[in-house]
């Protein structure tokens, strides 16, 4: 994924598609947080939101109210996942 400066509108659409989701707080916590942030995301960033973005709803939740620690979540053990970004993403997505 490219950084900030050369994400091109496609992937700007993908990306927001990919925050449209099955639970309604959900839902509307990525839809404020796409608003305020996508654009100004690292690249680093972005790789840490898209790995949140294939986690199943419930527990996308509980990464983002805090309920479980993302290093305790088994999709991210086997990735590298930069964990200064990937918290990051998660303190301004809590944010809203």
């Amino acid at each position: 994924m490219p950084d900030k400066q050369n994400m091109t509108d496609e992937e700007v659409r993908r990306l927001s598609w990919r925050c449209r989701r099955g639970l309604l707080e959900l839902d509307i916590v990525l839809q404020r947080f796409s608003e305020s942030h996508l654009s100004t995301l690292t690249k680093l960033e972005l790789l840490a939101f898209d790995s949140l973005l294939d986690l199943p709803d419930n527990e996308f939740l509980d990464v983002v109210t805090s309920r479980i620690k993302f290093v305790n979540v088994d999709a991210f053990k086997a990735k590298q996942i930069d964990t200064d970004a990937m918290q990051s993403v998660i303190t301004k997505l809590s944010a809203h």
